[in-house]
């Protein structure tokens, strides 16, 4: 019988229970999902403490990845043996579950099972950004915040891939590392500098190129960066 952490009450790690379940056959539309891999996320922290409630008793784990072992009816996208990944809904800390097919991704031979649990929130968030809130082309000076975390180090390198200069602000200088190995042209350690003063430094005669401030896990206070605000989100 396969097994799941399941939360019963909302409160501190000792409410996690791993737990024996019993795992359906595939209703219509539906895929049964042998995992090998979950995605861990703060909001999964949340969940299990209530400030975001779930109906109890419930799975935690919004990310995981891999191989369909059934479907259901109606299912044409996916056939057993496919190694797929999601991002919603809860459930994945089990390692066999449910999951809406309209809800999978296939993988390539290249992303691992790990890789692809790890990236799908984080990925999914940084294609809104950078391709829908705001296209960014070459040419572009972006400033990405928390740029050396998970989000940040993919907009950072997709940004860098499409031609855009990025600036990314840090809290030190083992995430400044981080952030120039993965395409940030220049860090802003906000900790210690003025991250508006640090850009319009950078950024020259070029304030007009400043075309989104994108903020990734971190809260930070609105600020004009000389006559012009920064736009995003």
């Amino acid at each position: 019988m396969p097994h799941a952490i399941q939360i019963r009450q909302t409160g501190g790690p000792e409410v996690l229970n791993w737990t024996p379940i019993e795992v359906a056959d595939p209703g219509s539309g539906q895929v049964r999902l042998r995992q090998v891999a979950a995605g861990l996320n703060y909001i999964d922290i949340y969940h299990r403490t209530g400030f975001y409630p779930q109906p109890l008793p419930f799975i935690p784990g919004l990310e995981g990845a891999g191989t369909v072992e059934a479907i259901g009816q109606d299912v044409r996208r996916f056939k057993v043996g496919d190694r797929v990944a999601y991002a919603g809904p809860a459930g994945g800390y089990s390692e066999v579950r449910l999951i809406e097919a309209d809800r999978l991704v296939r993988l390539p031979e290249a992303i691992s099972f790990d890789q692809a649990a790890a990236m799908m929130l984080q990925g999914m968030t940084a294609q809104v950004l950078i391709r829908q809130v705001y296209p960014v082309k070459a040419g572009d000076l972006i400033l990405v915040h928390a740029a050396a975390g998970g989000t940040g180090l993919i907009l950072c390198q997709w940004a860098a891939a499409l031609g855009a200069t990025v600036i990314g602000t840090v809290s030190t200088e083992a995430k400044a590392e981080l952030a120039h190995a993965h395409g940030c042209s220049h860090t802003i350690l906000y900790t210690k500098q003025d991250f508006v003063a640090e850009a319009i430094r950078i950024s020259g005669e070029s304030l007009r190129r400043f075309s989104v401030s994108i903020a990734c896990g971190v809260r930070v206070r609105a600020r004009r960066i000389g006559d012009r605000r920064c736009d995003g989100v």
